[in-house]
């Protein structure tokens, strides 16, 4: 099967994969997903099938007093946290051209006291394309390659797109969509509602996003068609032997009314921000053989301190990522 480069404004965003686990609000399963994801990108054997092409990095997390207001977890103790962090891009073709019109990931995993771990899974996008798992495997569908072109029927993306309301937004800003010249200009956005809890038990209701301190940049025109297929990897780590990378992480507080379960639906801008940290990164590196490499970063796991909002879409990648990580642990 010829691999697939992701559609500009089509299967934006992370497609999890899964175990057998079925929902029950639309009975989808897992497999299923990653049945049609291995059908439009093809296998790698021992690989990720989606977010299959990254780059893994090193470095430490430093929370600020505000954050420990918002949530009693170790994460924001202030004191340095040691962090893995892989950057991707999305789709499941190793090959995939880093010029492609495609979101880009960032998973970071903190090692907390007493082998505590915090997982952070995010995009480049600050909104989602969709609001069920249901839109995952019906665009997974519409995505077959077509068997005489070897490419997706154009006339099937936009009966999808027009059938599934929950997709339009995130297909309306992915069409005025460039990618950014290196992971270290983009910033990075959690993309679903979580909740703070602080030492009283409040709950606070939280998106959040890092923020480069390099600054955010996207590719010009003449710059996507004149880079190379590859060089986002070798960027991100001439960068890092120029000075550490840096990202600071701010919160959006969320107010009554505002959606909880439905990351295809931006918060106001008007929302209370608070910086919670800085994320510093003082080495990159391939992914083959280090530390990254073999990490399932399952959103889903969490220090005591924060915990998931009930969206369906954050639920379903959990399981999801398991079925993934076991194949790859096999060799399939």
């Amino acid at each position: 099967m010829k691999r697939l480069t992701w559609p500009s404004g089509l299967l934006a965003g992370l497609l999890a994969l899964g175990t057998q686990t079925a929902l029950a609000t639309d009975q989808v399963t897992a497999d299923q997903v990653v049945g049609e994801m291995e059908r439009v990108f093809g296998v790698t054997k021992g690989e990720r099938r989606n977010h299959t092409k990254g780059t893994c990095a090193l470095g430490e997390f430093v929370g600020t007093p505000e954050a420990a207001g918002y949530s009693r977890s170790a994460l924001f103790s202030g004191k340095a946290v040691p962090v893995i962090a892989r950057f991707s891009l999305a789709g499941g073709n190793p090959k995939a051209p880093d010029s492609a019109k495609s979101p880009r990931g960032m998973a970071l995993e903190f090692k907390l006291p007493a082998n505590g771990l915090q997982h952070m899974t995010m995009l480049n996008i600050p909104i989602f394309g969709a609001a069920q798992p249901r839109t995952f495997l019906d665009q997974l569908v519409a995505m077959r390659p077509d068997p005489q072109t070897g490419k997706p029927d154009p006339e099937k993306l936009k009966a999808f797109v027009a059938s599934h309301p929950d997709s339009q937004a995130l297909a309306q800003l992915m069409a005025s969509y460039n990618p950014p010249p290196s992971y270290a200009n983009s910033a990075y956005f959690g993309i679903h509602t979580f909740k703070f809890i602080d030492r009283d038990n409040k709950t606070t209701l939280v998106r959040w996003r890092f923020v480069p301190e390099d600054g955010e940049k996207q590719l010009s025109a003449a710059e996507l068609q004149a880079l190379p297929a590859d060089f986002l990897e070798q960027r991100l780590i001439e960068r890092s032997q120029q000075g550490p990378i840096r990202w600071d992480m701010w919160i959006s507080v969320g107010e009554p009314g505002d959606p909880e379960d439905n990351p295809t639906l931006a918060w106001p801008q008007s929302r209370k921000q608070v910086k919670v940290g800085t994320l510093t990164l003082a080495s990159a590196m391939p992914q083959q053989g280090t530390e990254c490499e073999k990490i399932n970063f399952d959103p889903l796991v969490m220090a005591d301190g924060i915990a998931p909002s009930n969206d369906p879409i954050l639920l379903f990648r959990s399981p999801a990522y398991a079925t993934s990580f076991g194949k790859r642990l096999s060799g399939q």
